[in-house]
């Protein structure tokens, strides 16, 4: 895994990254679905990775307001939280790493991302990069540049976490190297990039300069 090559920070995008809330996800935007006569099927692939408000404007449904559905949605679905888990050993691997050195960078908005990562028991990271701070979200790469601009780094020394086809174009847009996280994936998702299912067997090393690089961990086995 990008053997010899360290990086300036990792940015996390959280759901299906860090965690996996695709039930509760999945329950608040089936019930929506629904009321405006979609087909649930069909749609919920299109949810993952996305901002909602550009979720909901890509569908151009007569007379619905963007901003007033997400908002609706929002409210569902941070008071819908069971099931939310962390990903495997995501959070001891956030542990291990110096706060100056990550940020989470979501398409969720920030309330919504504080409560799921609370659900899950991830640790906050001083910065956050959430749906509100950016005009346009994933796959337009202003949020991982964002991300690494307040770190104090450049998107091209980082390293990016994504699982959804949206996050990991924001990334490649951003000139990030990128880690797919496919703890979620119920089938294989084509890429190019590295893939791991999750956190357990992965490690870092980190240089005199404060640079990180992952280490494979054997088993305790």
């Amino acid at each position: 895994m990008f053997a010899g090559r360290k990086f300036a920070a990792f940015l996390f995008d959280m759901d299906g990254t860090l965690i996996n809330s695709i039930a509760s996800a999945e329950r608040v935007w089936s019930d929506w679905a629904r009321r405006h006569g979609l087909d649930v099927a069909a749609f919920l692939p299109t949810i993952h990775g996305v901002r909602a408000i550009e979720t909901i404007t890509n569908l151009a449904l007569p007379g619905v307001d963007p901003a007033h559905e997400a908002d609706l949605l929002l409210k569902a679905e941070a008071a819908d939280l069971d099931g939310i888990v962390p990903i495997a050993g995501a959070v001891a691997f956030l542990q291990a790493l110096p706060g100056e050195s990550w940020a989470i960078v979501t398409s969720a908005p920030r309330s919504l991302a504080l409560a799921r990562m609370e659900a899950a028991g991830i640790p906050v990271p001083a910065v956050i990069v959430a749906a509100e701070d950016v005009s346009r979200g994933k796959p337009a790469p202003d949020c991982f540049r964002l991300g690494a601009q307040r770190l104090g780094f450049d998107a091209r020394d980082c390293l990016v976490f994504e699982d959804a086809p949206a996050g990991i174009a924001a990334a490649e847009a951003a000139q990030a190297a990128v880690m797919v996280i496919s703890a979620t994936h119920s089938h294989p998702l084509p890429t190019p990039h590295a893939a791991i299912a999750g956190y357990d067997n992965v490690g870092i090393t980190i240089d005199e300069r404060g640079w990180l690089a992952l280490a494979a961990q054997r088993d305790a086995a």
